[in-house]
């Protein structure tokens, strides 16, 4: 199903049409600041275990998470005072930021360090989404096999459209992955450089 959500003003009856589907175990596609994502409720194994099948990744490697904001992340990993002014600074933002997990986080969902990776994506669809939704979704990028890589809703739909219960079209998004940066020990460690400015962790 493909379905139109404004990128700036969300609908919230449109929103609440899609969190019914992810409560219901769907997996869905939709627009974040670093190109269209594939994802669901995290607390859904059976679907996450859907999205590893559809990307063809390997248990071993565990899938980030989107929170809704810096209070949503608390819950979900230990996050230092030097870690949460960075945080702060950085938030909402094209990061991807490692930190230790806590027991809430589903274990499939943590690597062996108990450590995940978390956003918090500038993106007023996928805040909407979460804040409806009251739980994280599970983020990670639309697989493609041949360049360029698809920026629009219909061309995701003829992509993987069958393997996805909905599309959100809310605009094109360009692919250009999150910076990754590592917030588990004192010193931040920049675990790769993408759309994100690095500089405040170097």
């Amino acid at each position: 199903m493909l379905l139109s959500i404004n990128p700036d003003n969300p609908q919230q009856r449109l929103i609440d049409q899609v969190v019914k589907e992810l409560l219901s175990g769907a997996v869905i596609c939709y627009p974040t600041d670093t190109g269209y994502g594939i994802g669901c409720d995290m607390f859904n194994q059976k679907a996450i275990k859907s999205i590893f099948q559809i990307k063809k990744r390997p248990k071993h490697k565990p899938l980030t998470f989107m929170c809704s904001g810096l209070k949503n992340i608390s819950h979900y990993a230990h996050v230092s005072n030097t870690a949460y002014r960075l945080l702060k600074k950085s938030l909402p933002g094209p990061y991807t930021f490692v930190l230790p997990g806590t027991k809430l986080v589903p274990k499939i969902m943590s690597t062996k360090q108990k450590t995940v990776g978390i956003r918090v994506p500038d993106s007023s669809i996928c805040t909407f989404l979460m804040e409806t939704l009251g739980n994280p979704i599970i983020t990670t990028s639309v697989p493609y096999e041949n360049d360029p890589p698809p920026t629009e809703a219909y061309q995701i739909e003829m992509l993987i459209g069958n393997r996805v219960d909905i599309i959100i079209d809310g605009g094109p998004a360009f692919p250009d992955p999150s910076s990754v940066i590592d917030l588990t020990a004192d010193v931040p460690e920049i675990l790769r450089q993408g759309k994100g400015d690095i500089s405040p962790f170097s």
